[in-house]
Order: C-alpha cells, then structure tokens, then sequence
C-alpha cells in the first residue's frame, strides 16, 4: 500500500493519540489536556502538523513549530514530534514525513530545521544523522511551577 502525506484534520487527533502513546511510553498521557493542544495546534500560524496514511488509517504523526531566531537570521523550525506506528517502522515512511515537513518549513522561510531527542534514543539517533542531521548541542530543560 502506497502512503499519503497530509495536513492535519480537527478529527485525527483519535489516532494520533494513539501514536504519541507510542512515542511516550514512559508518561501517562492526559486525553483531554493533549486534545486542547492540538486543537490551539491545528487553528496556529507557526505549527504545521502532518499525517501519514495508508488506506485510512494514520500510521504517522509529525508536527513543526516556526520561530523568528536572531540566530538564523530568519526562521527557524523545530521538529517537536515525529512517530510512526510500531507495526510500520523500518520502512521508509519516517524520512517520507521529514521530507514533507522540510518542504512545508522552506516554504516558510525557513533556514534551518531543529529538533531534540532524548539521549535514550538510540535508533532515534542513528536515523536523524543518517538523513543528514548533526548533533549540534545539548538541550537543557527546567520545570516551572
């Protein structure tokens, strides 16, 4: 079966949800939060979120942030989630949804495209440097009340 990239729609979240269950294991997921979320998500200028289908089902998930970064002299996108459904990785599908997500930040402007990945990550690793991104710095991150 052939996979189809596509925006966003109100009524994924369902499924996406599912996915983001399987990116983050570790936590207990609150529905309801998550789902007012994405719904400031999907109505926002600055994120851009896409799906992979295969037949009707979602098996892909990515979203992309865009920020003004005196760094870059311009825009700047950051990758804050991709997953793709366990039964379907190893196939391709994860650099099909980066490649679409790259085209949607340079239609944006954008200069370059971030993104953070927990040292545990090992796979996650090895993929990102394997389609051209380089580690560039640590991320350092501080709960507020």
């Amino acid at each position: 079966m052939e996979l189809s990239i596509r925006p966003v729609q109100q009524n994924d979240f369902n499924e996406i949800f599912n996915l983001l269950e399987q990116l983050w294991t570790d936590l207990e997921l609150d529905y309801n939060l998550l789902l007012e979320v994405y719904n400031k998500a999907v109505e926002s200028k600055v994120q851009k979120m896409i799906v992979g289908e295969i037949g009707n089902k979602i098996i892909g998930f990515c979203s992309l942030t865009i920020r003004n970064n005196l760094l870059q002299a311009g825009n700047l996108g950051h990758l804050d989630e991709l997953v793709i459904d366990k039964e379907y990785r190893g196939n391709g599908i994860g650099k099909q949804m980066i490649e679409s997500i790259t085209e949607i930040a340079q239609g944006l402007d954008c200069n370059r495209i971030e993104l953070d990945t927990a040292f545990y990550r090992k796979e996650s690793h090895e993929f990102y440097e394997s389609i051209g991104y380089k580690k560039k710095s640590y991320l350092f991150t501080r709960k507020l009340d």
